[in-house]
C-alpha cells in the first residue's frame, strides 16, 4: 500500500510514485537490462515475491513500464520502461553522484565512456546558452 503524501511539492508528488521501498531498485534493474520477473528476482535478493508483484503492477498503473508478453505456455512478461521511466535515469545518476561523494565506501561512479575520467553534474539554460552555478537556481511556480 502507498504511501501518499498530500502535499503541492513536485518531490512529495514524486515520491508517491517512486518513494516505495523496493521500487527504485526495481526500476534500477530494469534499466541495466534484467527485464523479466526472474531476473529481477535474482538481482534483488531479499525481496518477498508477492512484493515484487505489486511493484511491478503499481510501476505499470503510474506509467513508468509497460510489459510485452514473451513466452505464451506459461504466459511470461518482460518489463521496460516507458519514456516516462527512462526519465528517471538522471536521479539514479544525481544518486550514484551523492553516494560516491558521501557513502563511506563508493560502489560506482559516473565515467564519461569515452576518456574515462570522471563527470561532474552541470544546470544549462537554453535561454542563454549557458552553463549556470547552483546558486543561480530558482525553484518556482511553472508560468
Amino acid at each position: 500500500m502507498k504511501n501518499l503524501y498530500n502535499l503541492p511539492c513536485n518531490v512529495a508528488q514524486t515520491l508517491n510514485i517512486i518513494g516505495d521501498k523496493w521500487t527504485l531498485l526495481i526500476l534500477r534493474q530494469i534499466m541495466i537490462g534484467r527485464k523479466t520477473y526472474k531476473e529481477m528476482q535474482e538481482g534483488l535478493e531479499g525481496i518477498p515475491s508477492n512484493l515484487l508483484s505489486e511493484r511491478l503492477k503499481c510501476l505499470e498503473t503510474d506509467g513508468l513500464i509497460t510489459t510485452r508478453l514473451y513466452q505464451n505456455h506459461p504466459p511470461r512478461y518482460e518489463y521496460l520502461l516507458t519514456d516516462s521511466g527512462k526519465d528517471l535515469g538522471d536521479i539514479f545518476y544525481s544518486i550514484i553522484m551523492w553516494g560516491e561523494k558521501h557513502l563511506k565506501v563508493c560502489y560506482k561512479q559516473l565515467t564519461h565512456s569515452e576518456c574515462g575520467h570522471k563527470i561532474v553534474h552541470q544546470y544549462y539554460c537554453p535561454h542563454c546558452n549557458k552553463t549556470i552555478k547552483e546558486d543561480e537556481i530558482n525553484v518556482c511556480a511553472p508560468s
